[in-house]
């Protein structure tokens, strides 16, 4: 039985996504808001399907990250399950999945060039892909998150874990940054979204 996810999504998406969810052994379910991902995939021990998306995320997200969780069904029901999760085969029904929705009665304007863009070679997530990432992100509620290449280097920021951080430098495609408590250091996607943090004393 699968979830009403209608009122997440653009209306003019409705009638196509209720066609994409109509197989029986396919089960959607909208979860509470996940530190770590948008949505997931899975098959179920009793063969049926699985697909969660986040609550929280705006109509356009949760549109994408449904999408892409569809594909992930319909490229193990056509190829198996010996295929990479985000392989060549996902790829390919992840982008025909999507072409049909990349119209401006679904998306504003603005963001189908960068939507386009993205689906010529589509991510694990949609997240790694920082135009898409920050025209969909405009649509999120207000908050006090930033994104770690809009710091300066030498910049204190907190994660969704609590931990923190002082930005470093780029490494290719990746901000380096050193854990305070630890001295550790770690790669950060650069359109990670932290929290800044103007004095550490506050």
């Amino acid at each position: 039985m699968n979830q009403d996810v209608t009122s997440y999504i653009p209306v003019a998406a409705s009638d196509q996504i209720s066609q994409l969810l109509g197989d029986d052994s396919l089960q959607v379910l909208v979860k509470k808001a996940r530190k770590t991902r948008h949505g997931d995939y899975r098959k179920l021990n009793n063969g049926r399907h699985q697909i969660t998306v986040n609550s929280n995320l705006n109509p356009y997200r949760f549109l994408v990250t449904l999408l892409h969780e569809i594909a992930h069904f319909e490229a193990y029901k056509i190829y198996g399950f010996a295929i990479k999760p985000h392989g060549k085969e996902w790829k390919l029904t992840f982008q025909r999945l999507a072409l049909p929705f990349l119209r401006p009665e679904i998306f504003p304007n603005h963001t189908l060039p960068f939507l386009a863009q993205y689906f010529k070679n589509p991510k694990a997530s949609s997240d790694s892909d920082v135009l898409l990432s920050r025209s969909l992100k405009q649509f999120d509620p207000p908050n006090e998150k930033t994104y770690i290449f809009e710091l300066v280097e030498g910049a204190k920021f907190k994660t969704p874990n609590g931990k923190i951080f002082s930005k470093g430098k780029k490494r290719r495609t990746r901000f380096e940054a050193t854990e305070l408590s630890s001295g550790r250091s770690y790669a950060f996607n650069p359109n990670a979204e932290v929290e800044l943090i103007k004095d550490l004393n506050e």
